[in-house]
């Protein structure tokens, strides 16, 4: 009878795995809106692979470079490993409840919770290192489960390798080993202190993060500088209640009586004591968030897989009870019913203009947390739009240039996004190179060409007038559904420059 349990479940697990993969892959491949501003800037980072860049640590570079040789740059390819780092996600949460204790309930509500939650959704679906955060975040609670169960040498050397790629991958790993590290003092698990293990992961992770602070040192602890930057002027204003409410909206209310449990779980049930040091990381990451002031609600979504799975172990053996049977079928019902509600928010599935219709249908606003203005979409959707527009209409003002002119002139973004479109498009239309200011593209420089001729994209004709003896506008993009800054963009060839650029770019470095 217990093999036949432990069947059902595993196929439940399975169908919830395949489920996740298959939502994104069709999305991909039949319902996608565009690349992504960012992903344009990643696929031109996996093409100077380094120690690091400005704005990341570089292990989701090298895994896109190496995705872009074997699958190659389209969007469905783009986005296929976010794909599957969501589906391994729903299925190490569901070996989570399994190591819990959970059975086949527990499974089902954990995996939907993964599932139906927005951020998540939204995290892979495009290319970046969050789908990787998240993933690393959930196996390195896996991990520790399988310590505080077993605690067997080898555990420890996994988990300092998750930590340590986590931190290649994004720094925010370091608000999990900061939990882990406050875990271990208050519970009794202080007594692993007296083992070598715990130091050798800490050794471990600390090694493989160590290229990416040599990389800090020789380049002006370039990502410091940008966090500063970024902190200071990109993001919009944020305050600790802003944080608190945004966890409800990212995950999506209904999940809310879940990842609850979960906290109730780890610290007031008596199955759940041995894990208490899962609960402490969540806690402790979101404290540290909180007192920042300055953090985006989306930085602590790694941490809810954990909660999910606890949570989801605690509400089925409370549905075994006479009166609280109900939620066997009331919890996943609502879960599912909320996760279609909500799906449309993050997963661009929908024809645009169905999509602005059903966002006023239920009274969503338009979103970011940047202080950009906004237009019908949501920043994380109208960041899809414009691009090959812009690229083509660029190409047609190059095209427009004297033979011997093209040679040595070069295109002006004024951010990566630009910069990184026309890059990319440049495989489909006549394009020069691509420089920019911006973070990376900054240190990346403008190449050996002595450019008397640069177009650039945006900005104001007398911008220019001191730098250019000639200054005209050539064409002028326009674009439907981008970020209003993207729309309308005048374009100008400048000629005739009255300083090299090797004189003004030291002045005119963007990190933000």
């Amino acid at each position: 009878m217990k093999q036949e349990s432990t069947r059902s479940v595993l196929i439940i697990l399975i169908i919830l795995v395949l489920a996740k993969l298959l939502i994104h892959l069709f999305t991909n491949a039949f319902a996608s809106y565009g690349i992504f501003r960012d992903e344009f800037y990643y696929l031109a980072c996996s093409h100077r692979l380094d120690l690091g860049y400005v704005d990341q640590p570089p292990l989701s570079i090298y895994i896109l470079a190496c995705s872009r040789v074997l699958f190659g740059n389209s969007l469905f390819a783009l986005r296929l490993l976010p794909a599957f780092a969501g589906a391994l996600t729903v299925l190490i949460t569901g070996l989570m409840v399994r190591k819990l204790g959970g059975g086949m309930l527990a499974v089902a509500i954990a995996c939907l919770a993964v599932i139906a939650a927005p951020i998540y959704l939204g995290m892979n679906t495009v290319y970046s290192m969050n789908c990787f955060d998240i993933l690393l975040w959930t196996l390195g609670a896996y991990i520790l489960i399988l310590i505080v169960k077993k605690n067997k040498p080898m555990h420890w050397i996994v988990l300092g390798s998750v930590i340590g790629l986590g931190l290649l991958n994004k720094i925010g790993m370091i608000w999990f080993a900061t939990g882990l590290f406050i875990a271990m003092l208050l519970t009794n698990q202080r007594k692993l202190f007296l083992r070598r293990w715990p130091y050798l992961a800490a050794l471990i992770a600390v090694g493989l993060f160590l290229p990416y602070i040599i990389w800090n040192f020789t380049h002006d602890f370039a990502h410091l500088e940008f966090i500063r930057n970024a902190t200071r002027g990109k993001y919009a204003a944020l305050s600790p209640v802003d944080f608190i409410f945004g966890q409800f909206m990212i995950l999506q209310p209904v999940t809310l009586p879940v990842w609850l449990a979960g906290l109730y779980y780890f610290f007031f049930s008596k199955e759940g004591k041995s894990f208490r040091m899962l609960g402490i990381i969540y806690v402790a990451a979101f404290l540290i968030l909180v007192i920042n002031a300055q953090s985006k609600p989306e930085y602590l979504s790694p941490a809810y897989t954990m909660l999910f799975a606890a949570g989801a172990v605690h509400i089925e053996r409370i549905s075994q009870r006479k009166y609280w049977v109900w939620l066997k079928h009331t919890i996943p019902i609502l879960i599912v019913i909320g996760g279609v509600f909500t799906a449309p928010i993050t997963l661009p599935f929908l024809p645009v203009e169905k999509y602005i219709q059903y966002s006023k249908r239920i009274g969503i606003a338009p979103g970011s947390y940047e202080a950009k203005e906004l237009g019908e979409l949501p920043q994380f959707y109208a960041d899809m739009f414009g691009w090959e527009n812009m690229a083509e209409t660029v190409s047609q003002v190059f095209v427009s240039l004297p033979l011997e002119e093209k040679t040595r002139t070069a295109i002006f973004g004024r951010n990566y996004g630009e910069a990184g479109a026309i890059e990319y498009y440049s495989r489909k239309y006549d394009l020069p190179a691509a420089i920019s200011s911006h973070n990376n593209y900054w240190i990346w420089g403008y190449g050996t060409e002595d450019y008397r001729t640069i177009i650039f994209i945006g900005g104001a004709q007398e911008d220019y007038l001191d730098s250019f003896e000639e200054v005209e506008q050539a064409a002028i993009i326009r674009c439907d559904y981008c970020m209003p800054y993207e729309n309308n963009l005048p374009v100008y060839i400048c000629r005739k420059p009255k300083r090299s650029l090797k004189e003004i770019w030291n002045s005119i470095k963007h990190y933000e």
